[in-house]
């Protein structure tokens, strides 16, 4: 029991005393004992400026994807703005096993702008959202006989004036069946490739496809889109993107995540 000093209060302990239940607790340790070695931290990748990137990834993508095209079946202006518009929110398969029977009931815009919607709307069910897509489709036709006597416009703002018509639409419509390289399509697969290498950090479609159009050739904007929605499909797939097999993989940023 600690004494107490004269008015009742405890008396100091001596400086430098140590007593059992202040004496710090060390760790054990066993005698010769090493300290782990610190993991050597990965070096950083270096990669080229987003610019020299591009070009590579380019030169890469089209020897990749000789073939790569638009995967909508259609002939002319006409069919390809309709399956275009099916194509919202659907698979390109899908649009292309209902097309067919569309296009033989309604060959022509001036056919289709003198439908019954509760026929297109029979024709379309299964791409998904068919009311709004046959309100999308009748406005279209109507606007095309209407305004400009039945032929598809071949420039993005008269396109854009059309129910249904955003600037993806008349990218696609512009690029391939004109041949009009107006911008960038970027679907979901553009927007998922193009945000892994690093060439874009958006996720509208729109401020993506104005990060896109600097760094390719405007004679390849159209295939730019084929090219990246190609290697989306085959390797660069939502889930679990195939790294390992991938031809720009010493590219991208995003493979280190994956591999």
């Amino acid at each position: 029991m600690r004494k107490k000093a004269p008015g009742g209060k405890p008396a100091k302990r001596p400086a430098g005393r140590v007593t059992a239940g202040s004496r710090p607790k060390l760790r054990a340790r066993s005698a010769g004992a090493a300290s782990k070695p610190k993991s050597a931290a990965k070096p950083k990748r270096k990669f080229l400026p987003i610019p020299g990137r591009a070009r590579e990834i380019l030169a890469r993508l089209e020897r990749e994807y000789p073939d790569a095209h638009c995967a909508l079946d259609f002939r002319g202006p006409y069919q390809l703005l309709v399956a275009t518009i099916l194509s919202a929110q659907c698979t390109d398969v899908r649009v292309n096993l209902v097309t067919p029977a569309f296009f033989a009931r309604f060959p022509t815009a001036q056919d289709l702008a003198l439908a019954d919607p509760a026929e297109v709307e029979i024709l379309i069910r299964s791409t998904g959202f068919f009311r709004n897509k046959t309100k999308s489709l009748l406005g279209m036709a109507r606007g095309v006989v209407e305004t400009y006597q039945g032929e598809i416009p071949r420039d993005m703002a008269s396109l854009r004036v059309l129910p249904g018509v955003g600037r993806k639409t008349a990218n696609v419509v512009l690029g391939n069946a004109f041949g009009i390289n107006e911008g960038v399509v970027v679907d979901t697969h553009v927007t998922r490739v193009a945000g892994r290498l690093g060439l874009t950090k958006h996720t509208d479609a729109e401020k993506i496809e104005q990060d896109l159009i600097p760094l390719f050739p405007q004679a390849k904007w159209t295939m730019v889109s084929h090219y990246l929605i190609s290697h989306g499909r085959q390797v660069c797939i939502a889930r679990r993107p195939r790294c390992e097999v991938c031809v720009l993989a010493d590219l991208c940023p995003s493979a280190r995540l994956f591999l």
